[in-house]
C-alpha cells in the first residue's frame, strides 16, 4: 500500500514565498503611485471654480489681463491651508496656480491652468506644473 504524502515540502514553500515577494516588490510601488495621483486630485478639483471664474471674467472683459486673484470676480488668491493636501491657491492673469502641501506624500508640487482666450471660441486651457515632469507624472 503507497503512502500518501501530506503538506509542501521545502522547494515548494521556497517558491511561493518568492512569488509573494516579487508581487509585492512590484505591487508596492504602483500603490504609493496610485495614493499619491488620488490626493493630487484634490489639488487639481480645487482650481474648478478659479477657472469658472476666469472663463466669466474673460467674457466680461474681452481679455485674460486682468483677470487676477481679488479684481474682476476672481477670488482673492489663498496662500496657506486651503485643505489637507492643497497649500496655495493663485490667479494672475487668467493663469492658475495650485501648489500641494509638502505632507501626506505629496512633494510641493504645482499644478498650473493656462488660458488661451479666443473671443468666438472662448477659453482653451492647458495643464502644466511639477506634477507633470514627475517620474511618474502624477496629473494629466
Amino acid at each position: 500500500m503507497k503512502k500518501v504524502q501530506q503538506g509542501f515540502t521545502l522547494i515548494e514553500l521556497m517558491i511561493v514565498v518568492a512569488i509573494i515577494g516579487i508581487l509585492a516588490a512590484v505591487a508596492i510601488p504602483n500603490y504609493q503611485n496610485y495614493t499619491k495621483k488620488a490626493k493630487f486630485t484634490e489639488v487639481t478639483q480645487a482650481t474648478q471654480a478659479l477657472k469658472t471664474a476666469v472663463e466669466v471674467c474673460a467674457q466680461d472683459i474681452g481679455t485674460i489681463t486682468g483677470c487676477s486673484g481679488g479684481s474682476n470676480g476672481i477670488p482673492a488668491d489663498i496662500a496657506s491651508d486651503v485643505s489637507p493636501y492643497v497649500a496655495s491657491l493663485a490667479t494672475a492673469n487668467g493663469v492658475i496656480t495650485a501648489t500641494a502641501k509638502t505632507a501626506n506624500g505629496l512633494n510641493g508640487e504645482t499644478y498650473t491652468l493656462t488660458p488661451v482666450f479666443d473671443a468666438d471660441k472662448g477659453i482653451s486651457w492647458t495643464t502644466g506644473g511639477t506634477c507633470k515632469t514627475n517620474s511618474p507624472p502624477i496629473c494629466k
